[in-house]
Protein backbone atom coordinates (compact mmCIF):
# COMPACT_ATOMS: atom_id res chain seq x y z
CA UNK A 1 0.00 0.00 0.00
CA UNK A 2 1.34 3.41 -1.02
CA UNK A 3 1.16 6.47 1.08
CA UNK A 4 -1.77 8.70 0.44
CA UNK A 5 -5.48 8.83 0.87
CA UNK A 6 -6.84 5.37 0.53
CA UNK A 7 -10.35 6.63 0.68
CA UNK A 8 -12.78 7.02 3.48
CA UNK A 9 -13.17 3.99 5.63
CA UNK A 10 -15.91 3.00 8.01
CA UNK A 11 -15.59 4.35 11.54
CA UNK A 12 -15.87 0.90 12.99
CA UNK A 13 -12.95 -0.13 10.80
CA UNK A 14 -10.86 2.76 12.10
CA UNK A 15 -11.83 2.09 15.72
CA UNK A 16 -13.51 -1.20 16.59
CA UNK A 17 -14.89 0.39 19.76
CA UNK A 18 -16.12 3.57 18.07
CA UNK A 19 -19.73 2.60 18.60
CA UNK A 20 -19.20 3.23 22.30
CA UNK A 21 -18.75 6.96 21.81
CA UNK A 22 -21.14 9.64 20.55
CA UNK A 23 -18.96 10.78 17.62
CA UNK A 24 -18.51 7.18 16.51
CA UNK A 25 -22.24 6.60 16.61
CA UNK A 26 -22.72 9.81 14.54
CA UNK A 27 -20.50 8.31 11.89
CA UNK A 28 -22.58 5.15 11.83
CA UNK A 29 -20.51 2.82 14.00
CA UNK A 30 -22.46 -0.28 15.10
CA UNK A 31 -21.68 -2.89 17.78
CA UNK A 32 -20.76 -6.37 16.62
CA UNK A 33 -23.56 -8.89 16.19
CA UNK A 34 -22.00 -11.64 18.39
CA UNK A 35 -20.04 -11.90 21.66
CA UNK A 36 -16.31 -11.78 21.70
CA UNK A 37 -15.02 -15.21 20.90
CA UNK A 38 -18.41 -16.91 21.45
CA UNK A 39 -21.03 -16.78 18.68
CA UNK A 40 -24.45 -15.66 19.83
CA UNK A 41 -23.05 -14.99 23.30
CA UNK A 42 -25.58 -13.82 25.87
CA UNK A 43 -23.48 -10.98 27.21
CA UNK A 44 -23.71 -8.13 24.73
CA UNK A 45 -21.58 -5.05 24.78
CA UNK A 46 -23.81 -2.05 25.23
CA UNK A 47 -23.24 1.60 24.59
CA UNK A 48 -22.33 3.77 27.53
CA UNK A 49 -25.42 4.73 29.50
CA UNK A 50 -27.60 2.04 27.94
CA UNK A 51 -29.34 -0.25 30.48
CA UNK A 52 -32.50 -2.19 29.84
CA UNK A 53 -34.51 -3.94 32.59
CA UNK A 54 -37.90 -3.67 31.03
CA UNK A 55 -38.56 -0.28 32.64
CA UNK A 56 -37.83 3.37 31.74
CA UNK A 57 -34.29 4.58 32.07
CA UNK A 58 -33.65 6.90 34.99
CA UNK A 59 -30.82 9.19 35.92
CA UNK A 60 -27.89 7.70 37.76
CA UNK A 61 -28.61 9.81 40.77
CA UNK A 62 -32.20 8.50 40.88
CA UNK A 63 -31.12 4.88 40.46
CA UNK A 64 -28.51 5.06 43.18
CA UNK A 65 -30.74 6.97 45.58
CA UNK A 66 -29.54 8.75 48.65
CA UNK A 67 -26.72 7.25 50.67
CA UNK A 68 -28.02 4.58 52.95
CA UNK A 69 -31.40 4.28 51.15
CA UNK A 70 -32.40 1.11 49.26
CA UNK A 71 -32.08 1.09 45.50
CA UNK A 72 -35.50 1.21 43.87
CA UNK A 73 -34.36 -1.20 41.15
CA UNK A 74 -32.94 -3.79 43.56
CA UNK A 75 -35.01 -6.83 44.27
CA UNK A 76 -33.96 -9.25 46.99
CA UNK A 77 -33.98 -12.94 46.05
CA UNK A 78 -36.73 -13.75 48.49
CA UNK A 79 -39.10 -11.27 46.75
CA UNK A 80 -38.79 -12.98 43.39
CA UNK A 81 -41.00 -15.91 42.40
CA UNK A 82 -39.45 -19.14 43.73
CA UNK A 83 -36.94 -17.19 45.84
CA UNK A 84 -35.68 -18.61 49.17
CA UNK A 85 -37.72 -17.45 52.19
CA UNK A 86 -35.94 -15.62 54.98
CA UNK A 87 -35.53 -17.07 58.47
CA UNK A 88 -38.08 -14.64 59.82
CA UNK A 89 -40.61 -15.77 57.20
CA UNK A 90 -39.89 -19.43 57.99
CA UNK A 91 -40.51 -18.89 61.68
CA UNK A 92 -43.81 -17.07 61.21
CA UNK A 93 -45.20 -18.96 58.23
CA UNK A 94 -47.95 -21.52 58.47
CA UNK A 95 -50.20 -19.62 60.85
CA UNK A 96 -47.73 -19.59 63.78
CA UNK A 97 -47.03 -23.34 63.61
CA UNK A 98 -43.24 -22.86 63.34
CA UNK A 99 -40.75 -24.16 65.94
CA UNK A 100 -40.11 -21.88 68.89
CA UNK A 101 -36.76 -21.21 70.68
CA UNK A 102 -35.53 -23.12 73.79
CA UNK A 103 -37.58 -22.89 76.97
CA UNK A 104 -35.02 -21.10 79.20
CA UNK A 105 -37.49 -20.77 82.04
CA UNK A 106 -37.93 -24.54 82.20
CA UNK A 107 -34.15 -25.09 82.18
CA UNK A 108 -33.71 -22.63 85.07
CA UNK A 109 -36.39 -24.37 87.13
CA UNK A 110 -34.73 -27.76 86.49
CA UNK A 111 -31.29 -26.46 87.57
CA UNK A 112 -32.75 -25.04 90.80
CA UNK A 113 -34.41 -28.38 91.54
CA UNK A 114 -31.09 -30.27 91.11
CA UNK A 115 -29.24 -27.90 93.47
CA UNK A 116 -31.99 -28.20 96.07
CA UNK A 117 -31.82 -32.02 95.90
CA UNK A 118 -28.03 -31.98 96.45
CA UNK A 119 -28.32 -29.66 99.46
CA UNK A 120 -31.04 -31.83 101.02
CA UNK A 121 -28.92 -34.96 100.47
CA UNK A 122 -25.91 -33.40 102.23
CA UNK A 123 -28.06 -32.35 105.17
CA UNK A 124 -29.50 -35.85 105.56
CA UNK A 125 -25.99 -37.39 105.46
CA UNK A 126 -24.75 -35.02 108.18
CA UNK A 127 -27.73 -35.81 110.41
CA UNK A 128 -27.24 -39.56 109.97
CA UNK A 129 -23.56 -39.18 111.01
CA UNK A 130 -24.59 -38.50 114.59
CA UNK A 131 -25.82 -40.83 117.29
CA UNK A 132 -29.06 -40.27 119.18
CA UNK A 133 -27.14 -38.64 122.04
CA UNK A 134 -25.42 -36.14 119.70
CA UNK A 135 -22.07 -37.89 119.41
CA UNK A 136 -20.57 -37.99 115.95
CA UNK A 137 -20.23 -41.35 114.23
CA UNK A 138 -16.41 -41.36 114.19
CA UNK A 139 -16.09 -41.18 117.97
CA UNK A 140 -15.29 -44.40 119.76
CA UNK A 141 -17.72 -45.60 122.40
CA UNK A 142 -16.14 -45.07 125.79
CA UNK A 143 -18.00 -48.00 127.38
CA UNK A 144 -16.15 -51.30 127.03
CA UNK A 145 -17.73 -54.18 125.15
CA UNK A 146 -17.11 -57.88 125.38
CA UNK A 147 -14.89 -57.79 122.27
CA UNK A 148 -12.80 -55.00 123.80
CA UNK A 149 -11.93 -56.92 126.96
CA UNK A 150 -8.26 -57.91 126.97
CA UNK A 151 -6.69 -60.72 128.95
CA UNK A 152 -4.63 -59.73 132.00
CA UNK A 153 -1.19 -58.55 130.97
CA UNK A 154 1.95 -59.91 132.61
CA UNK A 155 3.83 -57.88 135.18
CA UNK A 156 5.53 -54.84 133.74
CA UNK A 157 9.26 -54.25 133.73
CA UNK A 158 10.78 -51.38 135.69
CA UNK A 159 12.64 -49.22 133.20
CA UNK A 160 14.28 -45.96 134.27
CA UNK A 161 14.57 -42.84 132.12
CA UNK A 162 17.86 -41.94 130.43
CA UNK A 163 20.70 -41.51 132.93
CA UNK A 164 18.77 -43.20 135.78
CA UNK A 165 18.44 -46.76 137.02
CA UNK A 166 15.11 -48.41 137.90
CA UNK A 167 13.35 -48.20 141.26
CA UNK A 168 9.94 -49.42 142.41
CA UNK A 169 7.57 -49.84 145.32
CA UNK A 170 7.09 -53.45 146.47
CA UNK A 171 3.43 -53.21 145.49
CA UNK A 172 4.13 -51.94 141.90
CA UNK A 173 3.01 -53.86 138.81
CA UNK A 174 6.64 -54.68 138.07
CA UNK A 175 6.73 -56.82 141.25
CA UNK A 176 5.16 -60.28 141.28
CA UNK A 177 3.98 -61.81 144.58
CA UNK A 178 3.71 -65.51 145.29
CA UNK A 179 3.46 -68.09 148.11
CA UNK A 180 1.25 -66.03 150.43
CA UNK A 181 3.01 -62.66 150.03
CA UNK A 182 0.39 -59.91 149.73
CA UNK A 183 -0.02 -56.12 149.94
CA UNK A 184 -0.75 -54.65 153.36
CA UNK A 185 -0.97 -51.25 155.03
CA UNK A 186 -1.63 -51.88 158.74
CA UNK A 187 1.85 -50.81 159.85
CA UNK A 188 2.43 -47.08 159.64
CA UNK A 189 5.62 -45.56 158.32
CA UNK A 190 5.99 -47.21 154.90
CA UNK A 191 7.51 -44.96 152.23
CA UNK A 192 5.62 -46.60 149.35
CA UNK A 193 2.72 -44.79 147.69
CA UNK A 194 -0.37 -44.83 149.91
CA UNK A 195 1.59 -46.34 152.80
CA UNK A 196 1.31 -49.84 151.30
CA UNK A 197 3.91 -52.59 151.58
CA UNK A 198 4.19 -56.36 151.05
CA UNK A 199 3.70 -58.65 154.07
CA UNK A 200 2.97 -62.32 154.59
CA UNK A 201 6.54 -63.37 153.88
CA UNK A 202 6.99 -65.30 157.15
CA UNK A 203 6.31 -68.67 155.53
CA UNK A 204 8.41 -70.91 153.35
CA UNK A 205 7.73 -70.40 149.66
CA UNK A 206 6.56 -66.78 149.97
CA UNK A 207 8.42 -64.58 147.49
CA UNK A 208 8.63 -61.18 145.87
CA UNK A 209 10.11 -61.00 142.33
CA UNK A 210 11.11 -57.67 140.73
CA UNK A 211 11.54 -57.58 136.95
CA UNK A 212 14.00 -54.87 136.03
CA UNK A 213 15.66 -53.62 132.83
CA UNK A 214 19.23 -52.27 132.80
CA UNK A 215 21.13 -50.52 129.97
CA UNK A 216 24.25 -52.71 130.09
CA UNK A 217 25.70 -55.80 131.69
CA UNK A 218 27.81 -55.34 134.81
CA UNK A 219 27.91 -54.84 138.57
CA UNK A 220 24.94 -53.26 140.37
CA UNK A 221 23.91 -52.61 143.95
CA UNK A 222 20.41 -53.56 145.08
CA UNK A 223 18.87 -51.30 147.75
CA UNK A 224 15.93 -52.71 149.76
CA UNK A 225 13.63 -50.80 152.12
CA UNK A 226 12.02 -53.04 154.74
CA UNK A 227 10.69 -53.25 158.27
CA UNK A 228 11.21 -55.78 161.08
CA UNK A 229 9.53 -56.07 164.51
CA UNK A 230 12.62 -55.20 166.57
CA UNK A 231 14.59 -58.34 165.63
CA UNK A 232 16.88 -59.51 162.82
CA UNK A 233 15.67 -61.36 159.71
CA UNK A 234 17.06 -62.68 156.44
CA UNK A 235 15.85 -64.07 153.09
CA UNK A 236 17.11 -65.92 150.03
CA UNK A 237 18.26 -63.64 147.17
CA UNK A 238 17.97 -65.04 143.64
CA UNK A 239 19.11 -63.27 140.42
CA UNK A 240 17.87 -64.53 137.05
CA UNK A 241 17.04 -67.92 138.63
CA UNK A 242 20.40 -68.35 140.42
CA UNK A 243 20.52 -68.16 144.23
CA UNK A 244 23.25 -66.00 145.72
CA UNK A 245 25.85 -67.49 148.05
CA UNK A 246 24.80 -65.38 151.03
CA UNK A 247 21.27 -64.61 152.20
CA UNK A 248 19.99 -61.06 152.10
CA UNK A 249 20.73 -59.42 155.46
CA UNK A 250 17.53 -57.91 156.95
CA UNK A 251 18.85 -57.05 160.42
CA UNK A 252 17.24 -54.66 162.95
CA UNK A 253 19.41 -51.74 161.93
CA UNK A 254 16.83 -49.30 163.30
CA UNK A 255 17.35 -50.74 166.84
CA UNK A 256 13.60 -50.90 167.32
CA UNK A 257 12.24 -52.63 170.42
CA UNK A 258 11.10 -56.16 169.79
CA UNK A 259 7.57 -56.22 168.47
CA UNK A 260 7.62 -52.57 167.35
CA UNK A 261 6.93 -52.72 163.59
CA UNK A 262 6.48 -48.98 163.18
CA UNK A 263 9.96 -48.17 164.48
CA UNK A 264 11.52 -51.09 162.63
CA UNK A 265 11.59 -49.46 159.13
CA UNK A 266 15.15 -49.43 157.73
CA UNK A 267 17.10 -50.48 154.63
CA UNK A 268 19.83 -52.84 153.41
CA UNK A 269 21.81 -53.58 150.22
CA UNK A 270 23.43 -56.40 148.22
CA UNK A 271 25.89 -56.66 145.30
CA UNK A 272 24.51 -58.16 142.05
CA UNK A 273 25.72 -59.13 138.56
CA UNK A 274 23.09 -58.19 135.96
CA UNK A 275 22.95 -58.63 132.22
CA UNK A 276 21.95 -56.01 129.69
CA UNK A 277 18.17 -55.85 129.23
CA UNK A 278 15.60 -57.61 131.40
CA UNK A 279 16.52 -59.28 134.70
CA UNK A 280 14.60 -60.86 137.61
CA UNK A 281 15.55 -60.28 141.25
CA UNK A 282 13.70 -62.43 143.85
CA UNK A 283 13.54 -62.19 147.66
CA UNK A 284 12.01 -65.35 149.08
CA UNK A 285 11.61 -67.21 152.31
CA UNK A 286 13.41 -70.54 152.09
CA UNK A 287 14.26 -73.27 154.54
CA UNK A 288 16.51 -71.90 157.30
CA UNK A 289 15.56 -68.24 156.66
CA UNK A 290 14.08 -65.90 159.32
CA UNK A 291 11.44 -64.14 157.19
CA UNK A 292 9.43 -62.07 159.68
CA UNK A 293 9.71 -58.91 157.50
CA UNK A 294 7.71 -56.36 155.50
CA UNK A 295 9.16 -55.23 152.15
CA UNK A 296 8.71 -51.56 151.16
CA UNK A 297 10.86 -50.31 148.23
CA UNK A 298 13.58 -51.41 145.72
CA UNK A 299 16.20 -49.48 143.72
CA UNK A 300 19.41 -50.09 141.79
CA UNK A 301 22.79 -48.35 141.76
CA UNK A 302 25.63 -48.81 139.30
CA UNK A 303 28.70 -50.64 140.70
CA UNK A 304 29.36 -52.35 143.98
CA UNK A 305 29.86 -50.91 147.43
Amino acid sequence: MTPGDNGASKPEEDDPFGYLYADGQARGAQPPSGGYGYPNAVNRVRAVGERKYGQPQQAASTQAGAYGQPNSHYQAPETLPGGAPTSRQAMHSGGGGGRRGPNTKGLLIGAIAVVAAVVIGIGVAMLNGKDDDGKTGNQADASPTQSQEAPPSPKATSTASAGELPKADAVDDAVQLAGGAAPASAVKGSKSAGGSYVGGLNQVGASVTWTVDVPKSGKYTLNVGYGVPGKDANATLTVNGTSQNRPLNLANFAKAPEGDWERGWTHTWANLELQKGSNTVSISCGNGNQCDVNLDQFSLESGWR
